[in-house]
């Protein structure tokens, strides 16, 4: 299982979070994601460039590195 990091600016709310643990979660190939503040920790088999567009698909006003 391949495990992938994920860094954000600008998350500011639990509800944030949550949409974004939401999104990932809901992709094919991710088995977990561990969602705060500042990143993601995912597990799975999935590219880290489908992690980051679902992330900004969203439409947050977050910055995903």
């Amino acid at each position: 299982m391949a495990h992938q990091s994920l860094s954000f600016k600008g998350v500011d709310n639990a509800d944030q979070i949550n949409r974004i643990t939401t999104a990932l979660m809901m992709l094919d190939g991710v088995d977990s994601a561990e969602v705060g503040r500042h990143g993601a920790e995912v597990e799975g088999r999935i590219r880290r460039e489908a992690l980051i567009k679902a992330v900004e698909a969203l439409k947050l006003p977050i910055q995903v590195n």
